[in-house]
């Protein structure tokens, strides 16, 4: 658990990758450069987030190919990649694919449910079986299993003159498994992930239990704490747990800057003071400050206390430049402050 005198192990960080739809290249190349400025200042990780229909990176796996080729040693994750979107057989091939080309750093990060606004999406989607397809943990399940090489198929073996065929997801990345990660909200789906040999991504948004008070902090820590627990019982015991809370450390930002972050933090502060929608869905305040203001408040956050590793939440319309001076105050400054000693170039992620 970090303290004053425990060190946070891992830093990382995560990006929407916004982009104008007038010029959608642009922004991806953005979303590469500062990959390449998170591993040339020493982050542990970079994440990109996954969205659809809109202005966002929608392919985070071509993405984390492309900067699989532009960095060595940082590790990229998806946070998180909504599984209903998705064909698990398919997917698990591109993300080996990925993963060999990155020299095992990939860690996607996926989640379940019904696809946003499903009900506009579906007939393109999924026209023939919009109705039957499994949006549970089952759908997850299959593509773990796929990931980790157990069997499609019965059949395999040589065709005709030249075609192999394989009984297995190919190709197969080693280790692939033991990197992948669930984006939990609630106990039951921390648990869930605990119990099933996944890795824990806890972010701003959480869904307290009907007897927890509305604490955003403590029901966070709760969660992970369950998370823990059902690792320990189904004897994972090096699952890892890793924080993102959206942080803006101010130290060297222009006056500009600093009124802009103020007011974006603003604008995004009363959906925090009380839960939200039928389920109660609960928000983490924005941190900005300086970055000695920032550590003061993580360090008396009961989530934060919690885990050793975090991947801080860029927001999510600002300006290339605003990035780069984030990143080098949270790498220089705030990372620092919370005991994170920076990687050295060409060091492998451990």
């Amino acid at each position: 658990m970090p303290h004053p005198t425990r060190p946070l192990r891992k830093l990382g960080f995560l990006t929407i990758g916004l982009f104008d739809p007038a010029d959608p290249a642009a922004g991806h190349e953005s979303t590469l450069r500062i990959i390449e400025l998170g591993e040339r200042l020493g982050f542990d990780s970079a994440w990109l987030r996954h969205r659809h229909l809109q202005f966002g990176i929608s392919s985070p796996v071509a993405v984390l190919a492309a900067a699989s080729q532009r960095t060595s040693r940082i590790e990229l994750g998806t946070a998180v990649t909504p599984l209903g979107w998705e064909n698990p057989l398919r997917l698990a091939e591109d993300l080996a694919t990925v993963d060999l080309l990155a020299g095992g750093r990939i860690n996607p990060g996926v989640s379940v449910g019904e696809p946003m606004h499903y009900d506009t999406v579906k007939h393109e989607l999924y026209p023939d079986s919009g109705e039957l397809e499994d949006f549970s943990y089952g759908r997850v399940e299959r593509f773990a299993r796929l990931v980790a090489g157990e069997p499609v198929r019965e059949f395999s073996g040589r065709q005709g003159v030249v075609e192999e065929f394989s009984n297995r997801v190919e190709p197969h990345s080693p280790g692939l498994r033991g990197r992948l990660w669930y984006g939990a909200g609630s106990t039951a789906s921390a648990v869930w992930a605990g119990a099933t040999g996944f890795n824990l991504l806890s972010s701003s948004v959480v869904f307290p239990g009907e007897d927890q008070d509305p604490d955003f902090a403590l029901v966070q820590q709760s969660q992970i704490r369950a998370f823990r627990e059902a690792a320990a019982a189904s004897g994972h015991s090096r699952a890892r747990v890793s924080q993102g809370l959206v942080v803006i450390p101010t130290d060297s930002a222009t006056p500009a800057q600093r009124e802009k972050y103020q007011r974006y933090v603003d604008e995004r502060t009363p959906r925090t003071t009380a839960p939200q929608g039928p389920r109660g869905m609960m928000f983490a305040r924005d941190l900005v400050g300086s970055s000695e203001q920032i550590a003061g408040q993580l360090y008396a956050h009961a989530g934060f206390q919690e885990v050793d590793e975090v991947a801080f939440a860029l927001p999510f319309s600002f300006d290339h430049e605003d990035y780069v001076q984030i990143l080098t105050d949270i790498a220089g400054k705030l990372g620092p402050a919370l005991g994170w000693t920076p990687a050295e170039a060409g060091e492998p992620a451990s």
